[in-house]
Parts: C-alpha cells; sequence; structure tokens
C-alpha cells in the first residue's frame, strides 16, 4: 500500500522537557485511549486504520493551551481523542497535562489542524 488513508496523531507539549522514557509512557496512553474511542465511536475509521498499520505520527505544540484548544477543534470536528493527565508518580507533578491522542481517522480530517504542526 503506497498511501495511508487513515492515521493517528500523539500531539506532546515541547514545555515539559520529559526523558524519552516518559514521552513512550504517556504516547501509549494517548495512542491506546484515542484509540479505543475511535473503536466505540467510529468503528469503520479503527478497523481500516488496523488494516492499514496503524499509522502513528508524533508532532509538538508549545504548551498546555495550544494542547487545549487542539482539544477543543478535535471534538468540533468530531474526532476520536483522549487527552492524557499524568498521575505524577514520577518526572511532573499530579494533574499535569502531558499530550493529547487524535484519531484514528481518515487523514484529510486530521491533517486540518495537525498537518502543519512540527515534528517530535
Amino acid at each position: 500500500m503506497s498511501e495511508f488513508r487513515y492515521k493517528q496523531v500523539i500531539v506532546f507539549r515541547s514545555d515539559l522537557k520529559l526523558s524519552r522514557g516518559k514521552i513512550a509512557a504517556q504516547a501509549g496512553h494517548a495512542a491506546v485511549s484515542a484509540a479505543e474511542e475511535a473503536r466505540k465511536h467510529h468503528k469503520e475509521w479503527w478497523n481500516e486504520w488496523l488494516d492499514e498499520g496503524q499509522r502513528k505520527i508524533a508532532v509538538k505544540v508549545e504548551d498546555e493551551g495550544e494542547l487545549l484548544s487542539l482539544e477543543k477543534l478535535a471534538k468540533e470536528l468530531r474526532l476520536p481523542c483522549y487527552l492524557v493527565v499524568d498521575r505524577g508518580l514520577t518526572e511532573i507533578p499530579p494533574d499535569t497535562i502531558t499530550c493529547l491522542g487524535i484519531g484514528p481517522a481518515p487523514a484529510e480530517k486530521m491533517d486540518r489542524i495537525t498537518g502543519k504542526l512540527p515534528l517530535l
């Protein structure tokens, strides 16, 4: 398959300066939880994404405000999403918002809100 039609995007806050291990753990939370939202509410998108190979892209925003704006826009567009709020057991204080998982969803819908964000 030459082109993916579905994808999931994980958006991180760059102001937190998380370790690679913490980023990996938070990405896992975002990916699984957002995919579960898609499975529940957009079963066709979820199935197609699984069949294509589960494309994921990691990007970044400057801060929490920008992340929350993206979450609001994703919800307005009815895209499956999940905001990760850390429990504060390791590197950061409790209730710190770390990242946002959006999708899986059609790539053209995702690109409308995440297509211009820099890669992580």
